[in-house]
């Protein structure tokens, strides 16, 4: 009797729970969980069915129900996520070795009913086998209380560039999802999808008004930031989209601008780190990201700053600014994270290292040996609205031989959890979540930790909850809660269920304080120009030229001050045929271009004077002046930025200020060709030719295929009267329209026999037709004069008149007449004699 006694005790200890774990605590406003246990006697008699038995200590009535037991779901799978990089998911042999039972509403209703703040003891008994366990769990009095905002990604791993944070190709990128989830529903719900850019680290004010998010740009902009109010239905334009800038200029590139980034309590700052290169305005440098990709889907990617600096934002002040005391180049200083009050920030740091060392293999896998050593301890510093202070370091989060980062701090201000690692950041295969009072202390490790991976964890508003994300059931990562108690007491893991198909993956859950309808959908015109973009290069690449024109003059209507959509709309439209349209575009993408080149560098004169250049070949001479003024203020020492301000001064009339400046290029740099070129055409504007004419000449020794000064000094020696000289350096002139029928004038009509050469006369002016815009009287009228110095009177006559004709829609009456007398003479077969050209003098 009693050794059949001890064995039925033996045998009634062989069911195991594996979900929910003994002390789970759950949401009042949850809905029911899925309960897994394995049977352990089941090898030998298996059950055909299972009695649930649910007491309270309440002393409530006992419950009962009874489950066939089947086996765990794996649940719907998105086929546009199946890729050769990964696998379906699937149950391991423990798992489909296991049982599952749901209870239903009306059931899990009255067991939360008759557990709050007390416990309940689920017990299963296999009918048929003799097999027992039990379990006891919690609901909790604390709601959870406000939705769960996260991203639902796509894990299709490829290969990428070295240095880049980019663990999805390019076309897996619109799968991502962003979504909300009410923890009292069943499923969550999508407010932003089909984005052919990268968004990805986000955040909220306390009070649920404001919402930050990382955005990678186009053309290796990852410097952008999404800084808007919340509302139900958010209508995102240009406002919203922040380029990240110090004073020395726009922060862009192809590694990541502003690393997890956070909206300040209050919504009025935002903080950030960033390469202490860029914020010192050195552009181009290496990346201050140590980044391996991997082909394994499970853990895809690892990435970790080691430089970086802490700096902050308000849109009040339009720039970033450096955090005095945590803007130490020894240091990386990353992942600042903001006290519920404003007043200070939480931040992990670790000394600076170069990411990549020569000779050094990148990691293969994560948490391989190869990975660059770097471990972070965590820091507090304080804001004291943006002056900074000293950064003290968290006892119990720093100096323990491991990696402590990604801290965030419970809305009471009393405690601080972070994550441990062995290297690194955040999501390690060993990430565990640990708890210390947020003035330092005894660190605890969470009782809510699971096997694998835990990371990306947010507080809810009234601090008694917490999401989080793990591996732990699955590699495709999903989401978490515990529940905190006022001491900082945790309890274990409950999954948040149905968040995404199963082969996606839920990361980086932020509690939002918001009612659970609050936010409905994030689009807008900044959103759909991406989309806008995306499309038109998809037809742009199938050569569906007139498809992509539609879509690039959409995404140039969402964004006109955009220089890629228009000058992508003027190549499409100059390719189907549209010349005269795609003109106005392509000059409008260059002012673009140009002016945000200048807003892009504000200390570079490089900048200003293109713009200068761009201005003045568009007669903006006012605007032209001032822009080429700025080059030389900030560049005093550039002979070109003198040389350019100058020909701008010419043009406006300001001859004794272009004739000081052309002399300042040429004392800046008396060996420059330019100066002395700019220098020339300055004193003969002022009447001295001859000086214009030496300075020429000097251009000349100096650089002696300069062409501009060639083609000046030769028009000088022709209005001298010294044609011969005056054709040998035309010839090394630029070869432009004027030029070509100046010298085709010279060779067809000068009284010297010994300077006239008819055939290279008609050479010339066929060519400056065919170069010239515009084919004007003058150009008809040279090449009349140089068919009859051929003896080719008929032609000549027949260009006469065009020439003719050309001069009377112009109404150029005195160019008219004269072209008439000269056509009588190419009827009388006499060619024209004359050292006067009918063009006035080039412009120089």
């Amino acid at each position: 009797m009693a050794l059949a006694a001890a064995r039925a005790g033996q045998d009634q200890a062989r069911i195991q729970l594996d979900y929910p774990a003994d002390g789970s605590v759950f949401p009042p406003e949850m809905p029911s969980p899925t309960f897994i246990w394995r049977d352990m006697a089941q090898t030998r008699t298996a059950a055909a069915a299972w009695s649930i038995e649910i007491s309270f200590a309440d002393r409530s009535p006992t419950l009962h129900a009874v489950s066939k037991g089947g086996p765990p779901r794996i649940g719907p799978i998105d086929r546009n996520c199946i890729a050769d990089t990964n696998e379906a998911p699937k149950l391991t042999a423990e798992e489909a070795a296991s049982h599952t039972w749901t209870p239903d509403a009306a059931l899990w209703e009255q067991i939360k009913r008759h557990s709050v703040g007390t416990t309940v003891t689920v017990t299963i008994t296999g009918r048929g086998a003799i097999s027992r366990g039990s379990v006891r769990i919690v609901t909790s009095r604390d709601p959870v209380g406000a939705p769960v905002f996260y991203r639902d990604v796509p894990l299709m791993p490829s290969e990428s560039e070295r240095g880049v944070i980019k663990p999805l190709a390019a076309g897996a990128v619109p799968l991502v999802a962003w979504r909300l989830r009410n923890i009292a529903e069943p499923a969550s719900r999508t407010v932003m999808e089909n984005l052919p850019v990268c968004a990805n680290c986000h955040s909220f004010s306390a009070d649920g008004k404001t919402m930050g998010m990382d955005l990678d740009g186009l053309q290796n902009n990852r410097g952008l930031y999404i800084l808007t109010k919340v509302a139900r239905q958010m209508k995102l334009t240009d406002r919203d989209v922040v380029q990240w800038r110090t004073a020395a200029g726009a922060l862009k590139g192809s590694a990541r601008v502003g690393f997890l980034s956070q909206v300040s309590p209050d919504g009025r700052y935002v903080a950030t780190t960033i390469d202490p290169l860029q914020a010192r305005g050195v552009w181009g440098g290496p990346s201050n990201y140590y980044v391996a990709n991997f082909r394994d889907y499970r853990f895809l990617q690892v990435f970790y700053p080691t430089r970086g600096i802490l700096s902050w934002y308000s849109a009040a002040i339009g720039i970033l600014k450096p955090l005095p005391g945590a803007d130490d180049a020894r240091y990386v200083q990353a992942g600042g994270v903001w006290t519920p009050d404003g007043q200070a920030l939480i931040f992990a740091r670790a000394a600076a290292r170069e990411p990549d060392a020569p000779g050094v293999p990148l990691a293969q896998f994560a948490n391989d040996p190869r990975e660059l050593p770097m471990r972070y301890d965590l820091y507090r510093i304080p804001f004291r609205g943006g002056e900074g202070g000293a950064a003290e370091p968290i006892a119990g989060a720093s100096n323990d031989g491991a990696s402590n980062s990604f801290p965030k701090v419970s809305p009471d201000g009393r405690w601080i959890v972070f994550v441990k690692a062995g290297n690194g950041l955040l999501m390690r295969p060993d990430s565990e979540l640990w708890i210390v009072p947020a003035l330092g202390g005894q660190a605890r490790r969470m009782r809510c930790n699971m096997r694998l991976m835990n990371s990306w964890h947010s507080f809810s508003p009234n601090g008694r909850w917490m999401v989080f994300s793990s591996k732990a059931r699955s590699p495709y990562t999903q989401m978490y809660l515990t529940h905190i108690d006022e001491d900082g007491n945790d309890s274990p893991a409950i999954l948040i269920g149905n968040t995404t198909a199963a082969n996606r993956a839920a990361n980086l859950p932020e509690f939002v304080n918001i009612a659970p309808d609050a936010l409905r959908e994030i689009g807008g015109p900044a959103l759909d120009y991406y989309r806008a973009v995306d499309s038109a290069l998809y037809y742009q690449k199938r050569g569906r030229l007139t498809e992509a024109a539609g879509l690039w003059r959409t995404a140039a209507d969402l964004k006109p001050d955009d220089p890629l959509a228009r000058s992508s709309l003027g190549a499409s439209l100059l390719l189907t045929g549209h010349r005269e349209e795609a003109g106005p575009q392509l000059e409008k993408a260059a002012e673009l271009k140009a002016r945000a080149a200048v807003s892009d560098r504000p200390g570079d004169a490089a900048g200003y004077r293109a713009l200068g250049r761009l201005l003045l070949e568009r007669g903006e001479m006012e605007e032209a002046e001032a822009r080429l003024r700025r080059a030389t203020a900030l560049d005093p020492g550039s002979p070109e930025g003198h040389c350019e301000l100058a020909l701008a001064l010419l043009r406006t009339g300001n001859a004794d200020a272009s004739l000081a400046e052309a002399r300042e290029a040429s004392r800046v740099a008396p060996r420059s060709a330019e100066a002395s070129y700019t220098l020339g055409l300055a004193l003969e504007r002022k009447g001295d030719t001859a000086g214009a004419m030496a300075e020429w000449r000097r251009a000349l020794e100096i650089d002696p295929g300069y062409a501009e000064a060639h083609e000046s000094l030769g028009a000088a020696l022709l209005e001298r009267g010294d044609a011969g000289e005056a054709l040998a350096h035309l010839r090394q002139g630029t070869q432009s329209p004027e030029m070509l029928c100046r010298m085709a004038w010279l060779l067809a009509t000068d009284p010297d026999p010994a300077i006239r050469d008819g055939r290279e006369a008609i050479a010339l002016a066929t060519r400056a037709l065919e170069r010239s815009k515009e084919k004007s009287a003058a150009l008809w009228d040279t090449l009349a004069a140089a068919y009859a110095e051929c003896d080719r009177f008929a032609d000549a006559v027949l260009t006469a008149r065009r020439a003719l004709a050309a001069a009377r829609l112009s109404k150029q009456a005195e160019l008219a007449a004269a072209i008439d007398a000269r056509m009588q003479q190419y009827e009388a077969h006499r060619a024209y004699r004359s050292g006067s050209p009918t063009l006035s003098s080039p412009a120089r």
